[in-house]
């Protein structure tokens, strides 16, 4: 099981090194395609990937990523709104066959996986954006490392919240301060102005602490749903959402955290 998670692990960090520093439309493409799994992995969650609620929101996500790429919100927030009714109204010709949860779950998921991970590829294309992306992984994946090293060798105190009992509070400050840290250093040698050093741990801080939030939103949501995994496309890992789930909480906020800053 390691050696699968291992192997599995650094295939993709190879190919997400590879699209990143590539950037353009195959990044765009790609991170499209992710965002269209990950909504089949949660509509699957509620039993509607199949359903034709279901395809428009697999279509809906495609073009919603198109707009969002073309900064073109206005159009945006029109097509949200038609796909809304367009689902409200399969709800309502099908009914019984689809409860409200269901539906409810579908336009979700266009808002938590859709627009949320199409930040990814919106910090990729600002202005050093071939390395301001890289806080996005320091923030989840560092934050985890961090958090999971620090909770073997001292975590002591629980978390209050029912859904990881093994997660420590101990642990979850070592990946906060460890994300920092990596912001700090990756700073200290891309930038050569000292006010980015600060700024990149305070971005490292503040996204590990929304890393986490992520991580437990996406293990209430298979909780709420009694499944164990999303799926089972990355071996040893699970699903899409699974591996995605932190990046899809910390993608926006880098982004904003960048503009903000002024970075």
């Amino acid at each position: 099981m390691f050696r699968t998670r291992l192997i599995s692990g650094i295939v993709l960090m190879a190919i997400a090194i590879a699209l990143l520093v590539y950037g353009g439309y195959p990044l765009f493409w790609v991170i499209t395609g992710i965002s269209v799994i990950g909504l089949f992995e949660l509509y699957r969650a509620v039993g509607m990937e199949k359903t034709i609620p279901a395809i428009a929101g697999y279509l809906s996500g495609i073009v919603t990523d198109i707009l969002i790429l073309d900064d073109a919100y206005n159009l945006l927030v029109m097509w949200l709104i038609l796909t809304f009714m367009v689902m409200m109204a399969c709800y309502v010709i099908a009914f019984p066959a689809f409860d409200s949860e269901q539906v409810t779950m579908l336009f979700f998921g266009i808002f938590y996986v859709t627009v949320m991970m199409s930040f990814v590829f919106k910090v990729r294309f600002v202005e050093n954006g071939i390395l301001f992306v890289w806080l996005i992984f320091i923030g989840a994946w560092g934050s985890d490392t961090f958090a999971y090293c620090v909770g073997k060798l001292c975590g002591k105190h629980k978390l209050p919240s029912k859904l990881s009992p093994n997660k420590t509070v101990e642990g979850c400050a070592g990946g906060i301060a460890g994300a920092a840290l990596l912001g700090f250093l990756f700073a200290l040698i891309f930038f050569k102005d000292t006010g980015y050093w600060w700024k990149f741990a305070l971005i490292g801080g503040v996204s590990s602490v929304i890393s986490q939030i992520g991580d437990l939103t996406a293990s209430a949501i298979k909780r709420n749903h009694d499944i164990k995994d999303y799926g089972k496309l990355i071996p040893g890992h699970g699903g899409i959402l699974d591996r995605f789930d932190s990046i899809i909480f910390i993608a926006p906020v880098v982004y904003y955290l960048v503009t903000f800053l002024k970075l």
